[in-house]
């Protein structure tokens, strides 16, 4: 690592660090507690799958409309991944499809 020329220290160094993080933020403030997450899944072998926020009662809203089969949705991306019958793929997961438009995921209540 470079040392600073005699005389000139690094902007972090005259700041004191004594635990407060403020870009750290606690997770159980009101208004991320009542924000649904950008991307969830329903799917447990998902990375999106979250499964105190499915116990909790996520809906969603697709285009204005309510939807009960949705899979997986991204609200960034604007797409839902929807149930299709009870068809199964070759890996006996339910088969879906992804449609895409305005997401509006809401906490049940």
């Amino acid at each position: 690592m470079k040392q600073a020329p005699l005389g000139q220290e690094s902007v972090f160094a005259s700041l004191r660090f004594d635990g407060y993080d403020p870009v750290m933020t606690d997770n159980t403030s009101p208004a991320r507690a009542e924000t649904p997450p950008d991307r969830l899944c329903v799917d447990p072998s998902s990375p999106y799958h979250n499964a105190d926020l499915l116990r909790r009662g996520i809906g969603i809203r697709f285009k204005g409309v309510e939807k009960t089969n949705v899979e997986e949705y991204c609200v960034s991306e604007g797409w839902v991944r929807l149930a299709v019958g009870k068809t199964l793929d070759r890996h006996g997961k339910q088969m879906t499809v992804k449609l895409k438009g305005a997401v509006d995921p809401y906490f049940e209540s």
